[in-house]
């Protein structure tokens, strides 16, 4: 936070440390971060090789506070570390267990389409969950009864395809950006069932007596899958409805996760999206989380599963607790995954001047969170003064309501 760096007297030239003593950027051009904790003299000058750019991103994996202790896995991954997988029509890119090996409950697909580009037709061993971070794009499914879905969806807008379910996604007019997690780490977005791939590795005899037609109707078929391709913008959604004899699905595949009137506290705010408000969605559960500057997700832990984030926009850092003395902290910036193995505590703190959104991403039809506060506050009081020697001041501090993100007191 900027409000903690103080000038660091045996720092180089316009190199700053923050409370703990730890080495941070500077808005000097010319500063070269250094592993050195002023706090406890520990570390030593690094003078190369080395990735300057890397570590200026990462000053707290360069100099970890010192409450951070023992070895943890890799709990990080940038989307831009990535291949990028460029189409005529869009481009995706996606971090699975081959990218961020802790990561295996979900993984995540970032993926883009120009005005009418589209996400063919296919379907997947996985359920699929969306949220849309820019532009419009137009979904399609339908269930095994027969009954269809389509509709639009915009900016703050979440999807979910039941695992084996066909669907597509279009964009419109404007394009679109969106972010794809499917409840499998190992999976891949380049290894789906394709309608393309299955026309093109299917006997053209066979689709003639499939559909009941010649075999020249099939002579323009794709050779291989398209997965996203050029296509004109679709008219509007009526003009593009069809109808089923059997009606459409009884459960919306399309949540407005905006439009939800947010848990708000100091500091931030939580929009929560599981099966409770968002039916259909039974193998993944979402929050998006708002951090202003001077805030942070409070202490706490999840007791269904491991956590996936996703971070929008913002920077941040949070340090994950394992137990047996061993701590480790990671710096975030949007277009990173974060990773929380289950139930390990952790936090996360807005460290820049701008407001922090990220997404935290369970495969569980629920979302579920301990507050170490709340806790405390509903634990019999002496007992937790005993535990941890707490002051009076603390023990007054104490909350039985929960508050999910929390602004740091005035110094």
């Amino acid at each position: 936070m900027k409000a903690d760096l103080e000038p660091a007297p045996n720092t180089a030239s316009g190199q700053r440390a923050d409370r703990n003593g730890n080495v941070q950027q500077s808005a000097d051009p010319s500063y070269i971060p250094q592993p050195i904790r002023r706090s406890d003299g520990a570390g030593g000058p690094d003078f190369g090789p080395r990735d300057v750019m890397r570590d200026l991103e990462n000053p707290d994996m360069l100099v970890p506070p010192v409450t951070d202790a023992g070895l943890l896995p890799n709990l990080k991954m940038s989307f831009s570390d990535t291949h990028m997988q460029l189409n005529k029509g869009g481009w995706s890119r996606e971090i699975t267990v081959r990218d961020l090996p802790v990561a295996t409950t979900l993984a995540g697909v970032n993926m883009s389409l120009t005005p009418g580009g589209v996400r063919e037709l296919h379907w997947h061993q996985q359920a699929e969950w969306a949220f849309m971070i820019r532009g419009c794009a137009r979904i399609t499914s339908i269930d095994w009864h027969g009954r269809n879905f389509i509709a639009d969806v915009g900016q703050g807008d979440l999807w979910y395809f039941p695992a084996g379910l066909p669907h597509s996604i279009q964009a419109l007019e404007e394009g679109c950006e969106f972010l794809l997690v499917f409840d499998d780490g190992s999976f891949s977005d380049l290894n789906t069932l394709s309608i393309s791939d299955w026309f093109a590795h299917t006997p053209k005899s066979v689709l003639a007596a499939n559909f009941g037609i010649p075999k020249s109707a099939f002579d323009g078929i794709p050779s291989g899958q398209l997965y996203i391709f050029n296509d004109q913008v679709p008219g509007s959604l009526e003009s593009q409805e069809v109808q089923s004899p059997y009606g459409s699905v009884p459960l919306s595949f399309k949540h407005s996760l905006l439009a939800q009137e947010p848990l708000k506290t100091p500091g931030g705010s939580v929009r929560i999206a599981d099966s409770s408000n968002f039916p259909v969605a039974k193998t993944i559960a979402a929050a998006l989380v708002e951090i202003q500057p001077g805030a942070m997700r409070e202490l706490h832990w999840h007791p269904n599963n491991d956590e996936w984030q996703y971070y929008l926009s913002g920077q941040g850092r949070m340090t994950v607790f394992a137990g047996n003395g061993v701590a480790r902290t990671f710096d975030y910036r949007a277009g990173d995954v974060g990773y929380v193995p289950f139930a390990m505590g952790h936090y996360v703190q807005n460290t820049g001047n701008e407001t922090l959104w990220f997404l935290e991403m369970f495969r569980s039809p629920r979302f579920e969170d301990i507050s170490l506060n709340q806790w405390m506050a509903l634990t019999p009081h002496q007992l937790v003064q005993a535990n941890v020697n707490a002051s009076p001041e603390l023990m007054k501090s104490l909350r039985k309501v929960k508050w999910p993100v929390v602004k740091y007191p005035p110094r």
